[in-house]
């Protein structure tokens, strides 16, 4: 079985080189002739970790390869992903141009049957419209398939080789049976393969990360109000994730959640509610919860600090979560900026994120190269990424360097009585300050 995908962004190159990673014969398409160059070289242009060792050792073995002929990949292939961007209107809605084109295009160069996956984050009724678009193209038999993907930033790589499950859409039994024969081999731990309706399969991306991004603005709204009532965010979590019915998993109150998926997500499921005619109340107040959350970190600094005016605040993170250097939506963006509109000046540090940041900010703020060193002479310390090099870092260090031992944790890392202990001024989200 050969396989082109169409796409080398983030789900595209992940589920290129995971598919070789398996013996599968897979081809990258992209339109970017210096992308393209870039990944012949082993080389890839975003952070996942062991993603970049994947596609070295998948194009050594001439599983992968890239290219920017699509034509020529389709032609070759029996089974085609499309995995391009589906970036966020102006209205919330999902641009699906890049997907009719690209549809548009293999319909022009297919030889044969072939099955064209949708793989990018798309609303309900995009199949439908993939193969209108592709039966005005064409004469050729094929089918249309929607096949969503469930990749975590920082976890993509073993998400994709060892699913919860895979949800595969087909209107026919010869698309399925080709989907499940590609999916086959990753499943066989017992993870369902879930053969359902298009319109169906479409939907369960949306409310997967739709009900994500609930919990943690449920939480958050329930750590603001143990601030408010003294109660301990930390021991709440711990007995409502004890329950069977409701699990751990995304129940740590923070800064609110970003990155390309669940803003994007919330907003499209959102459009598309008000274009059905329902409004969704719920999913409003998630999103209004989650913008609020950004805003109240910087208030509580605010309000502890006396003002921002003058003051220097070191920052520990800038990526939306770890191990990624994405920052799109990332709370650290808001922060910053209300940082700065408050009078305050800002030196950052990121272990992946300083390129992004520094096209962002620009000269507006100050990045240093190692976390000590953007405490230097700091008012005070904002934690708002929890990589795993700041969970034990060296505090009479800290101490030394901070021109005050003040820390606003936005991820709860650190224990309030120990840091009471060290002499640190420490504020978190819903627990006692220090």
């Amino acid at each position: 079985m050969k396989i082109a995908v169409v796409g080398t962004g983030y789900v595209g190159l992940v589920v290129g080189a995971c598919l070789a990673e398996n013996g599968t014969d897979v081809v990258g398409v992209d339109k970017l002739d210096a992308k393209i160059r870039m990944l012949r070289r082993g080389r890839i242009p975003i952070y996942e970790p062991g993603l970049e060792e994947l596609v070295r050792r998948n194009r050594a073995e001439k599983r992968l390869s890239f290219t920017t002929d699509l034509a020529r990949a389709v032609r070759a292939a029996s089974i085609i992903f499309i995995a391009v961007g589906t970036p966020q209107g102006e209205d919330g809605s999902a641009d699906l141009q890049h997907v009719m084109g690209v549809a548009r295009d293999i319909a022009r160069a297919m030889n044969g049957y072939k099955v064209i996956v949708d793989k990018s984050t798309v609303p309900v009724g995009t199949a439908a419209q993939v193969r209108d678009v592709i039966r005005r193209e064409t004469t050729h038999p094929f089918s249309v398939v929607s096949n969503p993907e469930f990749l975590k930033q920082g976890a993509a790589v073993e998400d994709f080789m060892k699913p919860d499950r895979v949800v595969i859409g087909a209107e026919d039994e010869r698309a399925a049976t080709l989907m499940k024969e590609l999916y086959a081999p990753f499943t066989r731990t017992g993870a369902p393969i879930l053969l359902m309706d298009c319109a169906s399969a479409e939907l369960c991306k949306y409310a997967a990360n739709a009900l994500l991004a609930s919990r943690i603005s449920f939480m958050n709204e329930i750590a603001n109000l143990c601030e408010l009532c003294g109660a301990d965010v930390s021991l709440v979590r711990k007995a409502v994730g004890s329950d069977r019915r409701i699990g751990p998993s995304f129940l740590f109150p923070g800064v609110g959640y970003g990155g390309s998926c669940f803003p994007k997500d919330v907003k499209a499921l959102l459009k598309f509610a008000s274009e059905k005619g329902y409004d969704f109340p719920i999913l409003k107040a998630v999103e209004a919860v989650n913008d609020s959350q950004k805003r109240r970190f910087v208030t509580k600094m605010t309000s502890k600090l006396g003002s921002l005016k003058g003051k220097q605040i070191a920052l520990w993170g800038l990526s939306f979560k770890p191990k990624t250097d994405d920052m799109r939506e990332a709370p650290a963006i808001t922060i910053i900026d209300r940082l700065l509109a408050g009078g305050a000046s800002v030196t950052a540090y990121d272990p992946e994120a300083m390129p992004i940041a520094r096209k962002l900010f620009g000269s507006t703020i100050t990045l240093t190269t190692k976390s000590y060193d953007a405490l230097r002479g700091a008012d005070a310390l904002a934690v708002v990424t929890e990589w795993n090099e700041f969970r034990e870092p060296d505090f009479a260090r800290m101490r030394k360097l901070m021109k005050a031992p003040v820390i606003f944790d936005g991820r709860n890392l650190y224990e309030p009585a120990q840091m009471r202990a060290l002499g640190f001024s420490y504020f978190s989200i819903g627990r006692p300050s220090a």
